[in-house]
């Protein structure tokens, strides 16, 4: 049952207009806010740095004044009946299935299908949560990939357009479960073929392959020529020649698609000698591991994405934007109630969700 977590109860007639009846968690009057008012302050509650800024905008949009609390309540009461859905399509799925679904839900099936290539990239941003402190929202962006010509040099370049979110407080295998659910609703099981571009953690690579081992998975270009030049300026001493020249040299091998050159080249490094931290030490192993995920050669020519600008992006137009705070933070259960909201906003969906869930039984 999708509801308005209290928000809504029903839709009444009062005076021939459409009224939301707003529950005593609110402390408001029945009639106080039409659908219309509060559409526009969910939305402006969404999009605005802070409640208060957004009950500004709302004044100016409207003509009519809503304390920042009065629609602080509303919007966070709307991101509690989109998390409510969430948790249920999850349920449906993969309840008693494990993370093999076998039958999905048809309201989920090809609510914005890819008809074409796509691509999926998953990263993690900071909020701060009362009594918590920091804790990571993990975020999945699934993307439409488009190959055009430069202008400019005459080259094809890939172009990811029409994304879509899914944010939350969720630990890694329930990450992978609302990875999987947004590719139902973008169709990924019909795209003429998948890309995946992370960064190489293993909870992504995991999640990434249980839901879409036919994925060609890669890892951004970006991590990897960082971590070049974390060694090399370990290892050489930064801004030194023989750093800048070890980098570049490797950093060659990998765009011209001979992965296994680099990984020589770190492991003849004498690392007993190289002051680093352990990430940078384990270098050797994580080029090593990942040789056939850094073909970048071949992943140009073949047009896929190398690239996770898309969800670094994501987080933080989704995430930061609006949820990394100082001072209390966010109570749990309202951070993610405001990530799902933000999810959907940003999906483009926020309209159709807004009228599922009103039109949805209590």
């Amino acid at each position: 049952m999708w509801f308005w977590s209290g928000l809504i109860t029903s839709v009444l007639i009062v005076r021939g207009r459409r009224f939301f009846p707003l529950d005593r968690k609110l402390k408001l009057r029945a009639d106080h806010w039409s659908e219309g008012a509060a559409r526009v302050a969910t939305r402006q509650g969404l999009q605005a740095k802070s409640f208060a800024l957004a009950a500004e905008a709302y004044g100016d949009a409207v003509g009519a004044a809503m304390s920042p609390d009065s629609l602080q309540r509303v919007t966070e009461g709307w991101g509690q009946a989109v998390e409510a859905r969430r948790v249920l399509e999850a349920q449906q799925v993969f309840e008693g299935e494990g993370m093999n679904p076998g039958c999905a839900p048809p309201i989920l099936k090809g609510r914005d299908p890819i008809s074409g290539p796509a691509n999926l990239s998953t990263d993690g941003g900071m909020i701060l949560l009362r009594q918590e402190g920091w804790k990571e929202v993990k975020l999945s962006v699934i993307s439409q990939v488009e190959r055009k010509p430069d202008e400019r040099n005459g080259e094809i370049r890939v172009v990811l357009k029409r994304h879509s979110y899914q944010a939350g407080l969720w630990e890694a295998d329930a990450m992978g479960q609302h990875q999987y659910l947004e590719g139902l609703r973008r169709d990924l099981a019909s795209c003429a073929r998948l890309s995946s571009v992370n960064d190489g953690a293993p909870w992504i690579e995991r999640i990434t392959s249980c839901n879409y081992p036919q994925a060609v998975q890669i890892i951004d270009w970006g991590h990897a020529d960082e971590r070049v030049w974390k060694v090399a300026k370990a290892a050489f001493g930064e801004g030194s020649q023989p750093a800048q020249q070890w980098a570049e040299s490797c950093l060659e091998r990998l765009w011209e698609g001979r992965p296994e050159e680099v990984v020589c080249a770190l492991q003849a490094l004498d690392w007993n000698t190289i002051a680093c931290s352990e990430d940078v030490r384990n270098s050797p192993s994580y080029f090593e591991t990942r040789q056939q995920k850094m073909d970048y050669a071949r992943f140009r020519q073949a047009g896929y994405p190398i690239g996770s600008g898309t969800v670094e992006s994501g987080v933080n137009t989704v995430i930061h934007h609006r949820m990394k705070r100082q001072g209390r933070g966010w109570k749990r259960e309202n951070g993610q109630a405001m990530l799902a909201a933000l999810s959907e906003l940003h999906s483009r969906r926020f309209e159709i969700a807004w009228q599922t869930i009103l039109a949805s039984p209590n």
